[in-house]
């Protein structure tokens, strides 16, 4: 066990005086932050016109931010036991505040995208700093119910991204969606600085270098191979088959050296959460939902609000706000609701839900309402928000203290890499099933777009039959 784990545990019992100051800057922070995961969605049609690139280009605005956090997180074992959680939480707020600035003034695509990567930098590191947070200063009876707020962070930011991108497009150019979110971001890192104060210990922990650059070449080969598919007319320079195949075997690489190297207690992400059957079967969930949230309902429905109603970017925003604010004033309650029912009573009806709406999604048309649009989302909303808080406490208070930040490093990533996935599957899969021949998502394309979503939907609901029968969040499991 790491001496940061060892310290940890005599905390538990309590929760220590300024453990909601410390949590509550942490969630500000990352609520800011997560945010900008989606706030250009509403943007990708005025983008493709005002940079001059396609739409899968585009995307990669999305899916690049997305495959940098992918990239990313699995260092913050190391950085969580390696530096204090203060010093993590500064670099991670300068980061971002460095990249939002970058994309605010960025020339060209290539400037912005460089932006929205150093923004990921630093978002990255917060979630998993959030998570393993809460595991070392809440006690297992109140994790769900705090759980719940985070969230409001990881889920209801996202989904709120369209709304307030939509209303800055409405009165104010792109450019406007990082101004506004520059002085949010040097705010918090003041406000961090001044009371970011938590006390722990450090060891030193060697940096296992080709770890690093493992799985960035295999996340970052899946990912620009699936995003490569249908560019260009399939004109690629490179055959998208070849990046994918790179980034499998990167990955395999990637997986055997942690298995040797968490031997020696060196691994750089260490594997062991996986010999936990209720962690492995929160972490598929998870990963189904955030295909989800992410690939459907952030880039996939504001497109189809745009490209086939026609309506602006603003009522697209609007139009999937009652869904955000739906999954926001869920959080609390359905924590509550863990702490004393577990998970599997919520995640069931939550993964039913959401596969019902993704089926209704398929059923929309150029003649649909906004009114059918806005429903069918809420119905989402309230699954995702009946999975969310349970997946993400049930994964790790199941585990040993020592796993807490490796837990949440592995759970982080697979969320993000799975929105990147389903955010690269559903564009490619809509403009390339699209009759316009240019590339283009139409109504067609959509309507496949939203099959592929719905037979995901299933999946999850088929895997949330797994999850576990409990008393409760803070009831021991037995292996």
């Amino acid at each position: 066990m790491s001496e940061t784990a060892a310290i940890a545990e005599p905390d538990r019992a309590t929760t220590p005086p300024k453990a909601n100051l410390l949590l509550g800057v942490l969630v500000a922070s990352a609520f800011v932050m997560i945010l900008n995961e989606t706030i250009l969605s509403v943007a990708l049609r005025h983008l493709t016109v005002d940079l001059n690139v396609t739409t899968t280009t585009v995307q990669w605005l999305t899916s690049g931010f997305l495959l940098t956090m992918a990239v990313v997180i699995p260092t913050t074992g190391f950085l969580l036991e390696r530096f204090t959680p203060r010093q993590v939480f500064l670099a991670a707020m300068t980061l971002f505040t460095a990249g939002t600035l970058i994309s605010g003034v960025a020339p060209g695509f290539g400037m912005l995208l460089v932006g929205r990567v150093v923004q990921a930098g630093g978002t990255a590191v917060m979630i998993p700093l959030l998570m393993t947070t809460v595991m070392r200063l809440v006690p297992p009876e109140r994790r769900g119910a705090t759980m719940g707020t985070i969230t409001i962070v990881i889920a209801v930011a996202p989904a709120l991204g369209p709304t307030i991108g939509g209303a800055v497009l409405n009165w104010l150019s792109w450019r406007w969606m990082f101004f506004i979110v520059l002085p949010l971001s040097v705010f918090a890192l003041a406000v961090g600085f001044l009371h970011m104060k938590l006390d722990s210990e450090t060891r030193s922990v060697p940096l296992d270098v080709l770890s690093v650059l493992l799985s960035a070449l295999g996340f970052g080969g899946l990912l620009y191979g699936l995003s490569s598919i249908g560019e260009s007319g399939g004109e690629a320079l490179v055959p998208p088959w070849a990046p994918i195949a790179v980034g499998v075997l990167g990955l395999v690489a990637f997986v055997t050296r942690q298995l040797r190297l968490q031997r020696k207690e060196r691994a750089l992400l260490d594997l062991r959460p996986f010999t936990h059957r209720p962690f492995v079967v929160a972490l598929v969930l998870a990963a189904l939902l955030f295909m989800c949230l992410l690939g459907a309902a952030a880039v996939l429905l504001p497109l189809y609000l745009q490209t086939v109603l026609g309506v602006s970017t603003f009522v697209s925003g609007l139009a999937v706000l009652p869904g955000g604010l739906m999954m926001g004033l869920m959080g609390r309650p359905v924590g509550r609701l863990f702490d004393k029912l577990g998970a599997r009573p919520l995640v069931i009806p939550g993964a039913a839900a959401m596969a019902t709406s993704l089926w209704l999604f398929t059923t929309l048309g150029p003649d649909s309402s906004v009114y059918t649009v806005v429903g069918f989302h809420v119905l989402l909303m309230v699954g995702l928000g009946l999975m969310m808080t349970p997946l993400m406490t049930e994964s790790l208070s199941i585990l040993p203290d020592h796993l807490y930040s490796h837990g949440s490093a592995i759970l982080a990533t697979l969320q993000q890499v799975a929105g990147a996935f389903g955010t690269a599957v559903f564009v490619t899969v809509a403009a390339v099933a699209s009759q316009r021949g240019d590339g283009v998502p139409d109504a067609s394309g959509l309507q496949i777009a939203f099959v592929v979503a719905g037979v995901i939907g299933l999946l999850a609901f088929v895997t949330s039959l797994f999850v576990r029968k409990s008393e409760g969040a803070s009831t021991p499991a037995v292996h």
